[in-house]
């Protein structure tokens, strides 16, 4: 009853309308990837704070539950993610690669959607943490969890790629790894300062955007304002020219114009949002 509840709130709060995910966060346990209690909530204004309470009925609000303060590592905002599913947009027998599955939660979520004849690669970079995940996820056959860098994932084709980290530039296996009509949901962020009693460090300014393969070309478009943790990693190191140009276009604002990407090509500079050494997004339609 406490999960059904939750679910049709969580959706509720950001205006999401999909039953198929009202009903996979109706379905999947939180706190069986949460550890036990006592539990530790993240807070953008006041860092880390204890969660009041040992029943888990206390982690079914729109909470941001630590995982590992130390790095800044959380199961982040159901709200939120409800919002980023649905643009991800999985579908029953799909593949989808999940990059910073965290404790696994969300790529529970995820198996849910995709189904038994679906397929999800749960991709963590911490050893420990992705031990754990493993443990968790062992009684669901439709999900592989991988201990490795999320800049080599997919290794083949995917339908999804669902990254739960901040970046300031999509890696490349993410983009050329997409199936025809496959869609990469990540958050890009430029890395702002380190907080005080928050870990590691978060985005300053940041969005989660939706790239879907069309054909020769590359759709875009932002979703929501979304300030995630920063990559580790080969994928966390960003050039620092396209980083400073990066915080510009953000300061300059219009993101909500974006509708392409251009990957690996030579951009009209007059139609760019934002313009890095080899990529770029862009105020054009895709092809």
């Amino acid at each position: 009853m406490a999960r059904r509840a939750y679910a049709r709130q969580m959706l509720a709060i950001l205006g999401v309308d999909n039953a198929a995910i009202e009903t996979a966060f109706a379905t999947v346990p939180r706190e069986a990837f949460l550890g036990p209690s006592p539990w530790t909530a993240s807070s953008p204004f006041d860092g880390y704070r204890p969660i009041l309470g040992t029943d888990p009925v206390v982690l079914y609000q729109d909470l941001v539950v630590a995982l590992d303060p130390a790095r800044g590592v959380n199961n982040g905002s159901p709200s939120l993610h409800a919002k980023l599913l649905k643009a991800l947009g999985p579908k029953p027998g799909a593949h989808i690669v999940h990059v910073g599955a965290g404790a696994g939660y969300y790529s529970a979520v995820l198996a849910e959607l995709v189904g038994p004849a679906g397929q999800v690669t749960a991709v963590e970079f911490d050893p420990a943490l992705a031990r754990r995940t493993a443990a968790s996820l062992s009684g669901r056959p439709n999900v592989r969890v991988v201990c490795g860098d999320g800049s080599r994932w997919p290794e083949t084709s995917a339908d999804g790629v669902y990254v739960n980290f901040a970046v300031s530039r999509p890696a490349d296996r993410w983009i050329e790894g997409l199936s025809p009509g496959g869609r990469l949901v990540f958050p890009l962020g430029v890395p702002g300062p380190q907080r005080p009693n928050s870990g590691g460090r978060h985005s300053e300014r940041g969005a989660a955007l939706r790239i879907e393969r069309r054909g020769v070309g590359f759709a875009a478009r932002a979703i929501s304002p979304a300030y995630f943790v920063c990559a580790e990693g080969a994928v966390g190191a960003g050039d620092a020219a396209d980083v400073a140009r990066l915080r510009q276009s953000f300061a300059a604002g219009g993101i909500d114009a974006v509708r392409s990407l251009i990957w690996k090509g030579a951009p009209d500079p007059e139609a760019c949002w934002f313009a890095g050494a080899d990529w770029a997004l862009c105020r054009d339609e895709a092809p």
